[in-house]
């Protein structure tokens, strides 16, 4: 009987010799990266204000972006460690724990410095935020900035406000409008926004919101976003972007930027 072996074996060669040809001939598709932000604002208004970012640094650096968004700030928390994304969007504070616990590289951060600011509706006649005690005070929850900063303003235990939870600064602001609360911890640089509220008390400052990238990406990859996130404002994909977020442009950061930061976060759960 003759050996199958003598006529598969060729058929095998030839067919293994197609597979690497066209391995050769076709090229690999670039690896779909994910850039995640902070949920400041709502899904929708997070998408509205960070998508054209997300185009500018698909077209500057060839690769293709996708923009990932949480539901929270403890979902955004729980999944910036669990995910690894190749970019992240987000707080100083973040941004610095990333830094220390995960080796990610800061790229870039928003202009100068930022602080949170407690504000109440012009009517409710509050002057000094130990008025507030025992009194509702909206903020995003913790472990967003903005609630770690209110438990540093209010650090008696047995002296608190009470607190509602905001999915977002928006809705914690619109509450503070309504006089559904008596109070909201909102960013500074948003307070313009709100006529009807007046400033009782403005946290210390500390650095803007940070982009960092993952060790996953090449250095190569690293410095080209680097590049395109600092020369924004000479192409005109990046002014668009730059406008979306209200920033005339892009600051050089290092790890250093965000020195200590992340110490807000200690005391918080999964720190």
């Amino acid at each position: 009987m003759r050996n199958p072996l003598h006529t598969t074996k060729p058929s095998l060669l030839f067919f293994l010799y197609l597979l690497m040809l066209t391995a050769i001939t076709r090229p690999l598709a670039a690896a779909e990266l994910s850039l995640a932000v902070h949920p400041l604002l709502s899904a929708e208004r997070t998408r509205q204000v960070y998508q054209p970012l997300v185009d500018y640094l698909s077209q500057a650096s060839g690769q293709k972006i996708k923009l990932v968004t949480n539901i929270n700030y403890l979902a955004h928390w729980q999944a910036m460690k669990r995910e690894q994304y190749d970019l992240i969007l987000d707080g100083p504070h973040f941004t610095a724990y990333r830094i220390n616990k995960m080796n990610y590289t800061a790229l870039a951060k928003f202009p100068g410095l930022m602080s949170h600011s407690l504000v109440a509706h012009e009517d409710n006649m509050i002057l000094e935020p130990s008025e507030l005690i025992g009194k509702t005070i909206a903020t995003t929850a913790s472990p967003a900035l903005a609630a770690l900063y209110l438990n540093l303003i209010f650090p008696n235990p047995m002296r608190q406000p009470n607190i509602v939870e905001t999915p977002n600064v928006d809705q914690a602001a619109e509450l503070a409008m309504q006089g559904k609360v008596a109070a909201a911890i909102i960013p500074t640089p948003i307070v313009a926004r709100y006529p009807g509220l007046v400033t009782i008390y403005v946290t210390e400052q500390g650095p803007s919101l940070g982009i960092s990238a993952s060790p996953m990406l090449s250095a190569e990859l690293q410095q080209s976003l680097r590049s395109a996130l600092l020369d924004a404002t000479n192409n005109p994909a990046g002014r668009k972007a730059l406008e979306s977020l209200t920033a005339e442009t892009l600051e050089p950061a290092d790890n250093s930027t965000f020195q200590d930061m992340d110490l807000l976060l200690e005391g918080t759960w999964g720190y």
